[in-house]
């Protein structure tokens, strides 16, 4: 059994069909990455992984456990967590009290010591304010709101896009530390590059649906499928 299997998932936004039976799997200790051009569906995929999007038909287990028809607080208590491409963290409190309410309701957590081991910038902004904040604090924050939940799997929705190359270079390593210390991540992001060193498998997804399969490697060597469905 797979940490994260997708079968079947309908998703719209009104009457606009956006996902077509899309599927997917995502074993423990593994990074996938979903790919596509703007408006292909990834992060509407995400968000009907996590409930905030609900679909109208598939199915989400998380560990066997189904998700579909869950609202989003309950799937992120069952251990996944999705950090938005916008962010959203809050403007008004500081570092660390974005990330100390982060962890208020989770069953599990990381100490805040670990969390700064991770980002320690944040450790040096932990008095500043959210809206003090750099875009690529401020992206560090969202991800270790997300982590001192300690998730199963967590979903990072375009975490390098606006972000200065240096920014990227260090979330980058933050991320390749998280999963070799085994964290599961599905990553939807535009820099390729980034991506495919990041990822063990690859999903191209192409007008809502998973248009093709197979590992980062194996994509790597086959840049005509780069080309067909991402037009690099």
């Amino acid at each position: 059994m797979s940490l994260l299997e997708v079968e079947g998932l309908n998703s719209y936004y009104g009457d606009s069909h956006i996902l077509f039976d899309v599927g997917m799997r995502v074993e423990e200790n593994e990074v996938v990455a979903l790919l596509g051009r703007n408006g292909a569906g990834k992060s509407t995929t995400l968000k009907s992984l996590m409930g905030v999007v609900r679909p109208r038909s598939g199915s989400v287990r998380l560990g066997g456990v189904e998700m579909v028809g869950r609202k989003s607080h309950a799937v992120a208590r069952a251990g996944m967590q999705l950090v938005h491409e916008e962010r959203r963290i809050f403007g008004s409190l500081n570092v660390e009290e974005n990330l100390v309410l982060a962890g208020l309701t989770a069953p599990d957590r990381w100490p805040l010591e670990r969390v700064y081991e991770m980002f320690p910038r944040l450790k040096e902004r932990r008095t500043s304010r959210g809206t003090d904040l750099s875009g690529g604090e401020q992206q560090m924050l969202a991800i270790g709101r997300a982590l001192i939940r300690a998730p199963r799997i967590v979903l990072l929705d375009e975490p390098f896009e606006g972000l200065a190359p240096v920014i990227v270079h260090d979330l980058v390593q933050a991320c390749r530390t998280l999963a070799d210390a085994g964290q599961t991540i599905v990553l939807v992001e535009q820099n390729l590059a980034a991506t495919l060193a990041l990822a063990d498998r690859v999903y191209i997804i192409n007008n809502g649906h998973i248009a093709h399969e197979s590992t980062a490697a194996e994509l790597r060597a086959q840049p005509e499928i780069l080309h067909r469905y991402l037009g690099v």
